[in-house]
């Protein structure tokens, strides 16, 4: 099958490509490497700094429209898959479906569905647009808010999700917001992630216990980060000796992997049900997740043994206890640690996952 992948969000297509390669299919991958992060790409489409960037990208990805045609399956990582005015994104994708066979909508991440659904319908308990249902009114929020709903980029996610042959979701969250609009063609496929040749359960000989966070200034608040960065700093200050905190901030993958390496433990993404690529990749190398893992994220891939994952609440004062428990019992650890290589290769081998996406693009082709 020839496969391609429109766009990046933390690894995802770059991971699936490789998954994909290995089962025989051929696959190119355009992007800008989700910004800072540099993920790998066939081709790079990152848009040049300085007032005339959007422009110079445009004319570039036009010439490269010929390359884009005569695929099997087109996957978008978002309705907004370049970094161009959304006016223009129309006509690109109207091209893209009129030259290729099929065409897939990825639901990875900030979209109308997911801002809609948090604010008015809200079938989760919190996420990150609402707490029970009080609506969050922090400034990243309110800005998605303004750039989803009403708008260009609202017509266009509602043009491709009505128009597209499939739409994937990587998360508990994102399905529970398309599978109402989208039942017959909204099919749930955990992320890919690629195993580290060497996944350890050992901890380095050392007293303390090492928590790593990375933090994204920009969506500090809107994550979480900055709770569960206080939390992390205020259990250090209590347990000096027990407790050492590593933070990344706006760094590269490659630096990011480099720091988080002799982690016990990674703190991400306070409103969230679910591990997503950053946590998983951390949990591959043995390093448990303290973030989401609600009773849901177990269900939708069926788990009914491990528990890798420390879940904790919204809170700060949840975030706080969490850290503690873990801070003053390291003899959790080990099985922890094992536990979360153990899901990891379970549920989000990336070779599994590439097949699982082969199995749901041939679906497309029987409809």
């Amino acid at each position: 099958m020839k496969i391609l992948l429109l766009g990046e969000y933390s690894n995802v297509h770059a991971t699936l490509a490789e998954g994909l390669r290995t089962l025989g299919h051929q696959v190119t991958v355009v992007s800008n490497g989700d910004f800072w992060k540099n993920y790998p790409r066939d081709i790079d489409v990152a848009r040049p700094e300085g007032c005339l960037g959007g422009l110079r990208l445009y004319v570039r990805i036009l010439s490269l429209l010929p390359r884009l045609r005569g695929y099997d399956v087109v996957q978008l990582i978002n309705p907004v898959f370049f970094e161009l005015k959304t006016e223009r994104l129309f006509s690109i994708y109207r091209y893209l479906r009129r030259h290729n066979k099929k065409v897939v909508l990825g639901a990875f991440g900030m979209d109308w569905y997911w801002v809609h659904t948090c604010i008015y319908d809200k079938p989760l308990r919190y996420s990150d647009f609402n707490i029970g249902d009080e609506v969050r009114t922090n400034a990243d929020a309110l800005k998605e808010q303004r750039d989803w709903l009403g708008t260009k980029k609202e017509e266009l996610n509602r043009m491709i999700a009505q128009d597209c042959d499939g739409i994937v979701t990587g998360l508990y969250e994102y399905q529970v917001c398309y599978e109402p609009y989208f039942p017959r063609k909204t099919r749930f496929i955990p992320f890919p992630i690629r195993m580290p040749e060497h996944s350890t359960t050992e901890r380095a000989q050392q007293s303390k216990v090492v928590i790593f966070i990375g933090i994204n200034r920009e969506r500090s608040a809107y994550k979480g980060t900055d709770i569960m960065l206080q939390a992390a700093q205020d259990v250090q200050q209590k347990y000096p000796e027990r407790m050492k905190l590593v933070v990344a901030e706006s760094v590269p993958f490659a630096e990011y992997q480099n720091l988080m390496g002799g982690s016990d433990a990674i703190l991400d993404q306070l409103y969230s049900y679910t591990p997503s690529m950053n946590p998983l990749l951390a949990m591959s190398k043995g390093v448990i997740c303290i973030g989401g893992g609600e009773p849901e994220n177990y269900e939708i891939i069926h788990e009914e043994e491990l528990r890798p994952i420390i879940n904790v609440q919204p809170t700060y004062e949840s975030v706080c206890h969490e850290l503690e428990q873990l801070v003053l019992h390291p003899e959790r650890i080990p099985v922890l640690k094992r536990q979360s290589i153990d899901y990891v290769r379970r549920h989000h081998d990336y070779v599994k996952v590439a097949s699982a996406y082969i199995d749901f693009y041939n679906s497309l082709f029987c409809l």
